[in-house]
């Protein structure tokens, strides 16, 4: 029987595979969705990233107030990136502006 540390995982990389098929078949359907290669795994990387560093979180920490503040900071720091990489939001050269 699996454990639930790996069945977390499985739907970690099953989230992940979802959220990357969204642009993948947007991109069939209509030219306003251009991904290529590097967007789908940069992306992929981002994705994972935050997954895994919210598992080890959930691993290690053992009070829940500190798992949700904590996670929330890795989600925070998710959706910052996100926002640099896809508009520029702050105007650094890591978005390409």
């Amino acid at each position: 029987m699996l454990k639930v540390r790996s069945i977390r995982l499985i739907i970690i990389l099953s989230v992940i595979a979802v959220f990357l098929l969204i642009p993948l078949v947007a991109m069939q359907f209509t030219s306003e969705v251009d991904w290529n290669t590097m967007d789908f795994i940069i992306m992929g990387i981002l994705l994972l990233s935050t997954g895994l560093g919210c598992e080890l979180l959930l691993r290690k920490v053992k009070s829940t107030r500190n798992r949700i503040i904590l996670c929330g900071l890795v989600l925070l720091a998710f959706f910052l990136i996100w926002a640099e990489l896809a508009v520029g939001l702050f105007g650094t050269p890591f978005a390409g502006s």
